[in-house]
Formats: structure tokens, sequence, C-alpha cells
């Protein structure tokens, strides 16, 4: 068991909570002494237990799994975990983690590497690049992607057509987009609320102009922030130009993924960068009656935008990857089941059932996969050349130094927000300034 300092300085407070709660200690195992592995699952709509239990059923007596569903906030799920595994529990065999998570609790020892050479094989042939770059710490594989997710930008054609624009030419930009939604009275959705999917934009935006938020970031908290210079400086003009102009959403400063979605899909509504699962949810709303056929007809899409017209766009990455507990009493069966969980076809079901993309290259071709996504390709593509966030055992840090310096968007004047941001994200890590 790692010491309580060992993952890191700012998180002793919930280690230290952690070791005396006793009783999250789990058993494994039921009455037939077949082992039971207990996964740690993200809120979704049932596709994971789905998938828990043909795997267990796939097993043939070798195992079993059963879930167990965490918190609905990112941050209280990690909390959740930390605390169960600061306490060397044994019940957490399998966990749903999101990828920014996975370097914090591999640095602190809370993950197992897989490193046989046969595993690492079979749990990556044929992972996409941008979700697989997650799932390493220190040269090890310590993760497996799960599923994928990116934003795209949606559009509505009848916009673009009276704009004689066209979203999907490869040098469509956010200066082009902004141009295009004023001169038509619209509004352009973002996720501007302070806070993850906040800093999903601005990532994006500074890699999508050549930029990092940190250098060396897995020197944890040697890395160097580096949002000053020339990248920084671009997407904080983008973020400036949009909150400033007409084409702001009225609540940008307090937007999250919903609060886009809707102002996209209601009159004014013109251009939107979100998650595929906008798609779905509006499919499912035209068939509660909440919302008009001639809206989802009228909806299109696009890589991400350029923030230079010459520069190819880094879209966002998310998604979830499936990680096994360093305590696990059952490695073996826990690597098994990541194997079958994981598998392209299971990827392709999860995928069609949930909503949420696969992480596989293979499940994109699959036919239910591409009558549920029409823009699948895109999704693949988009994924596959996606920017992580940074990915440090410091992640927490480096997040909220981003969010706390950047917000609200229209107080946001180059090149103060990158300059402040190095600053302040440097003394952070340096323990000279908390949180």
């Amino acid at each position: 068991m790692p010491e309580p300092g060992g993952y890191g300085r700012r998180w002793t407070p919930v280690i230290a909570l952690a070791i005396g709660a006793a009783a999250l200690v789990g058993c494994g195992g039921d009455d037939s002494g077949v082992p039971t592995l207990v996964w740690y699952t993200n809120p979704d709509n049932g596709g994971q237990a789905t998938l828990a239990e043909e795997c267990t059923e796939a097993a043939d007596g070798a195992y079993r799994i059963e879930t167990q569903i965490l918190p609905n906030e990112a941050d209280a799920q990690r909390e959740q975990l930390v605390r169960r595994l600061a306490a060397a529990d044994s019940s957490v065999d399998l966990m749903s983690l999101d990828p920014p998570f996975v370097a914090e609790f591999a640095n602190a020892g809370y993950l197992m590497a897989i490193t046989d050479p046969e595993d690492v094989s079979t749990l990556t042939d044929g992972v996409l690049e941008g979700p697989l770059e997650t799932a390493y710490w220190e040269d090890e594989l310590v993760a497996t992607p799960f599923w994928a997710n990116t934003q795209l930008l949606w559009y509505r054609q009848s916009v673009a057509d009276a704009a004689g624009v066209d979203p999907t030419a490869e040098d469509f930009t956010w200066d082009e987009m902004i141009d295009v939604a004023e001169e038509q009275g619209t509004r352009i959705g973002v996720q501007g609320r302070r806070y993850e999917g906040y800093m999903v934009w601005i990532n994006a935006l500074i890699a999508s102009a050549g930029g990092t938020i940190i250098e060396d970031a897995d020197a944890g908290a040697d890395a160097v922030p580096s949002m000053a210079g020339e990248a920084g400086n671009a997407a904080a003009e983008v973020v400036r130009r949009l909150a400033r102009s007409s084409a702001a959403a009225a609540d940008l400063t307090t937007a999250g993924e919903e609060e886009a979605r809707s102002l996209f899909q209601g009159d004014s509504g013109s251009f939107m960068v979100n998650w595929p699962y906008v798609y779905a949810a509006a499919l499912g709303e035209v068939e509660s009656g909440a919302l008009d056929q001639s809206v989802v007809d009228d909806i299109a899409w696009a890589r991400y935008p350029r923030v230079r017209a010459d520069e190819p766009s880094a879209p966002p990455l998310g998604g979830i990857n499936l990680a096994i507990g360093e305590f696990t009493r059952y490695p073996d069966e826990a690597i098994e089941a990541v194997r079958c969980i994981t598998s392209p076809e299971n990827n392709a079901q999860y995928m069609v059932e949930s909503g949420n993309p696969a992480a596989r290259d293979a499940a994109y071709d699959d036919p239910a996969v591409r009558e549920a996504f029409p823009m699948a390709d895109l999704i693949r593509d988009s994924i596959n050349d996606a920017a992580p966030r940074p990915i440090t055992p410091y992640y927490g840090d480096v997040s909220t130094s981003v969010q706390r310096n950047w917000h609200p968007a229209e107080d946001v004047e180059a090149p103060e927000p990158p300059e402040e941001t190095d600053t302040y994200m440097a003394e952070v890590l340096a323990g000279e300034r908390l949180l």
C-alpha cells in the first residue's frame, strides 16, 4: 500500500480519511467459490451493466462481474475511488476512469500495470491514437480505452446556406463561424461555465493553435506551464471575440453541454461544439414530441473548427478508460474481463446502446453503428486526431488554474490570461499557492 503522502500533497486529507474507512474493504467472491469482480462504473443508461452480464456469461464460470455505480459528477467519482484505493480496498477490481485521472491514480500506485506483451497487444490492438495516449503512465499500460469521445462542429444547414458558407471545408475557422452568426443574427453554443467543460474548450483551442497548456506534464510538480505565447494568445482571442459578440449566448458564463444544445435547437441556433450524444438526444426529443422533425432535418456536422485556417484543428478528447485496481485479488480474471468488455464487438454494441463512441477503430465499420451514427467516420477521425488534456498526476491543479484565470469568458483579453495562468499554475505546482 502506498504511503499516505505518496498520492500528492494536496490529496493527503482525503487519503487520511480513507485510511480509517476499514468498512470500505470488500470481500470478492460468492458461495460457489467463483471469483466476483466488482466493476465501479460511471452512470450510464445501463450499458455497462449489460456488458457485465454478457461477459459473466462468456466467462463460463471462470469469474462473474457485478457493477457498482459511482456518483454523477466526475470529481465525486474520483473521490469515492480514492477513498477505497487509499484503504487498499481489494474489492476495486475494475473501474471506469476519466482519462485525466489515469496519471494521477497510476502515479499513486493505485492501478495495476499490464506488463505481459500478449495482454498489452490484445488490449491495445486497433485502439484509436487519441485515447491510447491516455492509457499509459511511465511507459506502462495502466488502463485500457473502453469508449472514447470527441466534439464535433454541429451546424444548422439553413444558416450555412443563407450565408453561403461550407462548414465542412478544411479551412473553416472560429472567426469565420462568428462572422456568419453575427451576419445572420444567430447564436453559437459553447461550454462557458467554470467547470471541466470550459477547460475542454480552452485546451482544444490552444492545441489547435499548435500549443500546449503545460510542457513535460509527466514531470508532475516539475512540469512547466506553457500557455503564454502565440498559441495561448490565439486561443484567448477566440474566447474574447465570441464572448463579446452578438453570437454569444446570453447565458455563456453559466452554459454547459445541455444549455448549448438547447440554444442550438432553438430559433436562434446556428453553430455548436458538443459531443456526439446531442444527435441521439435530438432524435429522442422528436420521438417524444418535444422537438419538431424539421429541426433534426436541419442539423449537419463537420470537424471541430480551426483556430488558424492553415493549421488542422485538434478536437477535444473525452471518454472512459477501464483500469484494474492494484489491490485486486484476481488479476488474471480482471485482465480477461477487460479483454471481454473492450472487445471490438462490445465496443460497437455499447456505442449503439449508450450513444458513447467506441475507442476501437473496427467498431465504426459495424453496420449497426453506421446506421445509428451517420457521422461515424467523422467521429472516428476526430477521436484519432484528438488532443488529450494534460496527462499529469496534478491534473486537478492544472485544470483549476486554467478555469480560474480564464473565467468569465467576456473578461478574457490576451495576453493576460495565458501569462497569468502560467504564473498561477507554477506557484500551485510548487506548493506556493493554494487553490
